[in-house]
């Protein structure tokens, strides 16, 4: 009778363990492949708030096909200093999930990292199986501010140069998804950024000191961005050119091409019930007396 009633209960156990696990399925996919995906043309007459929305919309679809199908993608965002980058990567992130679109904007390197291979605390933020990741300040670096700022030898910069499209075709060979994009602003728009956040004290704290010294040496960037286009502006991994001096407009067109570079299918939220919350039986909540609340100051 014992042994009947152990019976019993694992395979009640068991038979729970696998329904959650069915939900726990069902929940993961919780969307529903409807066909491709339509073509965004804008009216003449649109308003940013709208289209950007819509983008984003689409940016989730995509955000869905990359996590259920293990895809890899890489995004590369570079250019001159105030092009609007940052603008760029908060709005393509804003409405994904962190867990599956990481940003990657890494520091000044350690001693260590100086030792290492150059590209090696990149490939360490490179995407995994169902991974988006924006890169704010790649390895490209060694070509912009590296190289006009004298933080790297003559001898990195042009091994650097030679090695990179080799280290990209190695990238896109393992099955990533590699987009770079350049943000291109006019002398005379980047200027009135870098005044705008002298006087604008929410904006104040992105005027670095390299920023002004990057403002001095505006020919010496645009010979070192020349050459890097030469050496890596390639077939398999070409650079796309984003007119930075609109920012609502680059950001819009920036995430209308990317949504074109990664295939993916039209995709439809599926809706669940809501589930009964629990009864309250034999529970008694604790009195609000003994927790330390927010003062209601507004």
């Amino acid at each position: 009778m014992r042994n009947g009633k152990k019976r019993k209960a694992r395979a009640e156990g068991t038979a729970e363990v696998q329904r959650h696990a069915k939900e726990g399925v069902s929940l993961e996919r919780a969307w529903r492949v409807t066909g491709k995906p339509k073509v965004l043309f804008p009216p003449k007459e649109y308003k940013y708030v709208n289209e950007l929305a819509q983008l984003q919309f689409e940016l989730i679809k995509l955000q869905e096909w990359v996590r259920l199908n293990g895809l890899k993608v890489g995004v590369l965002l570079a250019g001159r200093h105030a092009a609007g980058k940052g603008g760029v990567i908060k709005r393509i992130a804003e409405p994904l999930n962190p867990r599956i679109c990481r940003i990657v904007a890494l520091g000044t390197p350690t001693d260590r990292e100086r030792g290492q291979w150059y590209f090696q605390r990149y490939v360490a933020e490179l995407p995994g199986r169902g991974e988006i990741v924006l890169f704010d300040r790649s390895w490209y670096n060694r070509a912009g501010v590296e190289r006009v700022m004298g933080f790297c030898t003559d001898e990195e910069y042009w091994e650097f140069l030679r090695a990179c499209p080799v280290f990209e075709e190695m990238l896109i060979r393992s099955g990533i998804y590699l987009v770079k994009y350049w943000f291109s602003v006019s002398d005379e728009q980047q200027e009135e950024r870098f005044r705008e956040r002298m006087r604008n004290p929410f904006k104040r704290w992105k005027l670095s000191p390299m920023d002004l010294e990057a403002r001095k040496r505006w020919v010496e960037y645009s010979k070192a961005k020349d050459t890097m286009f030469e050496y890596t502006d390639t077939k398999l991994s070409p650079w796309h050119v984003v007119d930075a001096d609109n920012k609502k407009r680059a950001r819009l067109n920036c995430i209308h091409h990317l949504l074109e570079q990664v295939p993916y299918r039209d995709m439809s939220p599926i809706q669940f019930p809501l589930p009964k919350r629990q009864s309250e039986t034999g529970y008694i909540r604790p009195k609000k007396s003994s927790q330390n609340f927010v003062p209601k100051v507004y």
